[in-house]
C-alpha cells in the first residue's frame, strides 16, 4: 500500500464508485422478478441479495483475470490516467440509462470506457481484439438467447407440471422457489460483476507497478470490490426494478421461479470459464423467454426495443465519453482534475434530474402507461408452438354465441 501513488489511489476510488453503479444499477437483475411477485417486500430482497452479493465476490477470480490481463494489454503502455478516463465512461453510462430506467450491461459500459481511452491514448494495438471478440461480444449475443430459450423452455415445462393443480397452493411454492433461485442469481452476479471492479483496480495497481503483471487480486482489493457493490445493491436501482419486474412482461410466480433459474445457471457456468458476460442481458433474456413461455403472457416489444438500442449503443457511447475523457487525462494533472471535476458535475445533474419524479421502494410495483400494450405478431408466433396449458380446458361449442333462430336453422 505505501507504493500506491494519489493518482492510483484516485483511480482505485473511482473504481469503486463504479462498483457502487454497478450494484445498484443491477439489483434488479436478481430481484425485479421477486419483487413484482410479492415474493419478498423491496427493501427485504435488496438486503439480501446485498448480502450474497458480497459473498460471491469471494468465490472466484477468473473473470477479474480477465479484465486485468485479457482485454487490454497492461505491458503496452497503460497509465492509470486511462483507467480512469475509461472509468468515467463507464460511470456516466451507468447513470444516463439508470436515469431512463434502462437496464443497460454495467459490464459493457466498462469495457467500453477502457477500450475507448486506451484507444485515444495508446492506439488499437493495445486492445486485444481476440480477447474482445471472445470473450465479450460472443457472450454478449449468445448469452441472453440461451438463457431466453432456458427459461421459455422452463417456464413452459413448469406450467404443464402444475396443471389441473390449485392455482393459489402452487403459487405458494413457486414464491418460495423464486427466493431459493433469486439468491443464486445475487451469488452468480457477486461472481461475475464484483470481479470486473477487482479486475480494472488490479489493472491500476500493475501500471503503477505495485503489483506484477497477471497477478491475482489482492485480498484487499476482493474485500472493498465486494463491499462497494454490496452497499450499491443494498440501496437498489428502483427505477431499472421497475422496468424488469413490470414494464417488460407480466411475471407471474412460475415464470419468476423459472427466469431466475436459467439465469443464475447461465451466470455461474460463465464465471467459471472466465466470460465477462453481461448480468443484465442474461436476466432480462431470461424474463421476456418467460414471457414467451406462459399461454397468454405478454412481452412488450416496445420496452424490449429501447433496452436492445441501449445495448448496442453502449459499449460506443461509454467508449466515446472516455475516449473524450482520456484526451483531457494526457494533458497533465489539470487534465486528470478537469475529468475528474466534469464527471462529478455530469453525475450531480443526473441525480438531480432522477429527483424530479423520483422512484421508491413504495412505488417501484406501480404499473406503468404501456403496461396495457397488446400481444403483438412475435409474442403470438412464438407461444403458437406448443403453448402450454394454464387452467382447465374449456370447450366451447360452436353453437355458442349464436341466436336462437341462427341456431335453429
Amino acid at each position: 500500500m505505501e507504493h500506491i501513488t494519489l493518482l492510483i489511489g484516485i483511480v482505485i476510488v473511482t473504481a469503486l464508485v463504479f462498483d457502487f453503479t454497478n450494484g445498484f444499477h443491477d439489483t434488479a437483475n436478481a430481484m425485479a422478478t421477486t419483487i413484482s411477485t410479492g415474493a419478498l417486500k423491496p427493501k427485504v430482497a435488496v438486503a439480501m441479495s446485498a448480502v450474497l452479493n458480497l459473498v460471491g465476490a469471494f468465490l472466484s477470480v477468473e473473470v477479474a483475470k480477465t479484465i486485468s490481463g485479457g482485454i487490454i494489454d497492461e505491458s503496452a503502455g497503460i497509465r492509470p490516467e486511462v483507467i480512469f478516463a475509461g472509468l468515467i465512461g463507464a460511470i456516466v453510462w451507468n447513470l444516463l440509462t439508470w436515469l431512463a430506467g434502462l437496464p443497460s450491461s454495467s459490464s459493457h459500459a466498462l469495457f467500453g470506457g477502457l477500450i475507448g481511452a486506451t484507444i485515444v491514448s495508446v492506439g488499437f494495438d493495445a486492445v486485444n481484439a481476440d480477447k474482445v471478440v471472445m470473450k465479450v461480444l460472443i457472450p454478449a449475443v449468445a448469452a441472453p438467447v440461451v438463457a431466453g430459450i432456458a427459461a421459455m423452455v422452463a417456464t413452459r415445462l413448469t406450467y404443464r407440471l402444475a396443471k389441473g393443480r390449485d392455482e393459489k397452493e402452487t403459487a405458494k411454492g413457486y414464491r418460495a422457489g423464486q427466493i431459493a433461485s433469486a439468491a443464486l442469481v445475487s451469488l452468480a452476479h457477486g461472481t461475475n460483476d464484483a470481479q470486473k471492479t477487482m479486475g480494472v483496480i488490479t489493472l491500476a495497481l500493475v501500471t503503477g507497478g505495485v503489483v506484477a503483471p497477471h497477478s491475482d487480486p489482492p485480498l484487499w482489493v476482493i474485500v472493498s470490490a465486494g463491499l462497494a457493490i454490496a452497499l450499491g445493491t443494498y440501496l437498489g436501482g428502483w427505477r431499472i426494478i421497475r422496468t424488469l419486474g413490470k414494464g417488460l412482461t407480466d411475471i407471474q410466480p412460475p415464470q419468476g421461479f423459472a427466469a431466475q433459474t436459467g439465469a443464475a445457471t447461465v451466470i455461474l457456468a460463465s464465471s467459471h470459464i472466465g466470460f465477462a458476460l453481461s448480468t443484465t442481458q442474461v436476466c432480462s433474456g431470461s424474463i421476456m423467454g418467460s414471457g414467451l413461455g406462459r399461454k397468454g403472457g405478454v412481452v412488450r416489444w416496445s420496452t424490449a426495443g429501447r433496452m436492445a438500442v441501449a445495448w448496442c449503443l453502449t459499449l460506443p457511447a461509454a467508449g466515446i465519453v472516455a475516449g473524450g475523457a482520456a484526451f483531457l487525462a494526457d494533458q497533465g494533472d489539470w487534465g486528470v482534475a478537469t475529468v475528474a471535476v466534469l464527471g462529478l458535475m455530469v453525475s450531480g445533474a443526473i441525480y438531480a434530474a432522477s429527483r424530479r419524479k423520483p422512484v421508491t421502494h413504495d412505488s417501484v410495483n406501480e404499473d406503468q402507461p404501456e403496461a396495457a400494450e397488446p400481444a403483438g405478431v412475435v409474442t403470438a408466433a412464438l407461444q403458437a408452438v406448443a403453448p402450454p396449458p394454464v387452467g382447465p380446458v374449456v370447450t366451447v361449442s360452436p353453437e355458442a354465441g349464436r341466436t336462437p333462430a341462427a341456431a335453429a336453422s
